[in-house]
C-alpha cells in the first residue's frame, strides 16, 4: 500500500510545483530581466543583439559592414566617455559616423520597443565584445 502512494505523493508535489505563479517580470518580446538567473547581463544582451534588435543585419563584432563594427562603436563611445543609451533612446547625437545617422534612423521603431533593462543589457554586451578582445 505504501508503494501505491509514492508516485501519488511525488505527482501531487510536481503538480503544485508547476502551478506556482512566477514574480518575474517581462519586458516587451518575452525577454526576461528581473529575478533573472540562469542569463547575466551580457548574455540577455546578446540575445537581444542576435535577436529583437536584429543589430546583425548592420554591425558585425569585428568589422565594418553596412554599419561601423562594434568594436569601432565601442572604442569611440568609450574615447569620448558617451552615454550609447542616450544614443539609442534618441537622446544623442550620433557619434559614430554621423554621416550614415540616415541608415541607422530606421531602426530607431525598433529600439523603441526596448526597455531601460534591455538597452543596459545590449551595452553590456557591446562592451563585453570589446573587453574580451583587449
Amino acid at each position: 500500500m505504501k508503494t501505491n502512494l509514492i508516485p501519488l505523493i511525488v505527482s501531487f508535489g510536481l503538480l503544485l510545483n508547476s502551478c506556482n505563479t512566477s514574480k518575474e517580470e517581462k519586458t516587451s518580446n518575452n525577454i526576461k530581466l528581473k529575478n533573472q538567473t540562469q542569463l547575466s547581463q551580457v548574455e540577455i544582451g546578446q540575445k537581444l543583439y542576435k535577436g529583437k534588435g536584429n543589430c546583425t543585419s548592420c554591425h558585425q563584432l569585428y568589422k565594418n559592414s553596412i554599419g561601423p563594427s562594434i568594436q569601432e562603436i565601442v572604442g569611440i563611445y568609450k574615447e569620448q566617455n558617451a552615454d550609447m543609451i542616450a544614443f539609442l533612446k534618441q537622446e544623442g547625437k550620433p557619434i559614430v559616423k554621423p554621416e550614415q545617422y540616415s541608415v541607422m534612423k530606421t531602426n530607431f521603431a525598433v529600439l523603441k520597443t526596448f526597455s531601460q533593462e534591455e538597452l543596459e543589457a545590449l551595452t553590456a554586451y557591446m562592451y563585453s565584445i570589446v573587453d574580451r578582445k583587449e
